[in-house]
This record gives structure tokens, sequence and C-alpha cells, in this order.
């Protein structure tokens, strides 16, 4: 982990249009929580839950699906970075929930791959 303030550098796949990115690089603020050589994790501006997390990859992935193709190492890590976040929060012993949408029809609006961690009240079933 990067000491506060400081970004750890990012990966060469970055797109310049895109809000994640833009975060990842450092251009636009986050409240950062966690981060890896390979992962950051900052909280979700609208958030949904008392804990609500954003994780992504510093590399540019437009969605789950295709970062399973392109990298599963990276997918792991990203799974790896929202246990680290539900642990720094506090909620793995009463639970939490991992999102990951994928594509418009199920909610994705930011076309850079990113698992939501969700956690602090009850979740329910069936979601949305």
């Amino acid at each position: 982990m990067c000491p506060p303030g400081a970004r750890a550098p990012y990966d060469a796949r970055v797109s310049t249009d895109c809000l994640f990115c833009r975060i990842v690089a450092g251009e636009l603020p986050a409240q950062v929580v966690h981060e890896t050589p390979h992962a950051l994790a900052f909280r979700d501006i609208n958030p949904q839950a008392p804990t609500h997390v954003v994780v992504v990859p510093r590399a540019h992935h437009a969605d789950a699906g295709a970062l399973a193709e392109a990298d599963p190492a990276l997918a792991g890590e990203l799974l790896r970075a929202a246990r680290a976040v539900a642990e720094s929060e506090g909620i793995v012993e009463s639970g939490y929930r991992l999102v990951f949408n994928t594509g418009a029809g199920a909610g994705q609006t930011v076309f850079h791959v990113h698992c939501h961690v969700l956690g602090g009240r009850p979740m329910t079933w069936p979601p949305g």
C-alpha cells in the first residue's frame, strides 16, 4: 500500500475519458480507503449502504466479463482487495455484498469494471 495521499503507478492501459481511470491517475479526487499496485478502492459518492466502497483495477477493462477474459489474475486481485476493504470497514462478521454490474441493462454506468462493496445494513433479496 502507498503512503496516504500518494498513488501507486497505474497501468498504461487507461482511457483518458474514463472517470475511474482519471481517479486512478489522481486527476479527480476520491476518498481512497485501500490500494494495491493493481487496485484502488474509494468511497462511493452516492452510497447505498452505510459502507459502500468501489474497488477498481488500475488497468482499464470495460466490465467484469472483459476483465475475466483478459486477465483472470487481476480479477482475483480485485476480489482480494474487496475482502481487504470489508475487513478494514469491520463488516466481515455481519456480512457484506459484492456487486459487479455488467452492461447498461444491469445498471453499469461507468464502463470501467468495478466492484461495489456494500455492508453495514441487512441486504435483501432479490436486489433491485
